[in-house]
């Protein structure tokens, strides 16, 4: 069987994992197996946290909106539940966002909803 010569191939590759691990500390950046196993696991917390950023979000804007919403004495459950019935299709994003930068058209929204 002919001999494989991987020098080029392994530093090239290796290369590569080294510089994904920039800015990590001690042998997790200079030694290619700590800083594979480093990439990798970094890799999967990425893709499992920008999943868990969404719902993250979505909690934030539904506390906001309950915040604004028990200043004026509503729940926020009776408030979704009015969305649903009027038929407004405003999601938690922008309402939430109207009831910190425009409170006179969130004002309006929530007349609405209630009446």
């Amino acid at each position: 069987m002919v001999r494989v010569k991987r020098g080029i191939v392994r530093h090239r590759r290796h290369k590569k994992i080294r510089k994904l691990a920039k800015g990590y500390r001690g042998m997790r950046r200079t030694t290619f197996v700590k800083a594979n196993e480093a990439v990798i696991r970094a890799g999967v917390n990425a893709y499992r946290d920008r999943k868990l950023k969404k719902r993250t979000f979505r909690s934030l804007w539904i506390i906001r909106l309950n915040a604004a919403l028990r200043a004026k004495g509503i729940r926020y459950s009776q408030f979704a539940a009015g969305l649903t019935k009027k038929k407004i299709e405003l999601n938690r994003k922008v309402l939430s966002e109207l009831a910190i930068h425009e409170p006179a058209a969130f004002d309006a929204v929530v007349k609405t909803v209630m009446s």
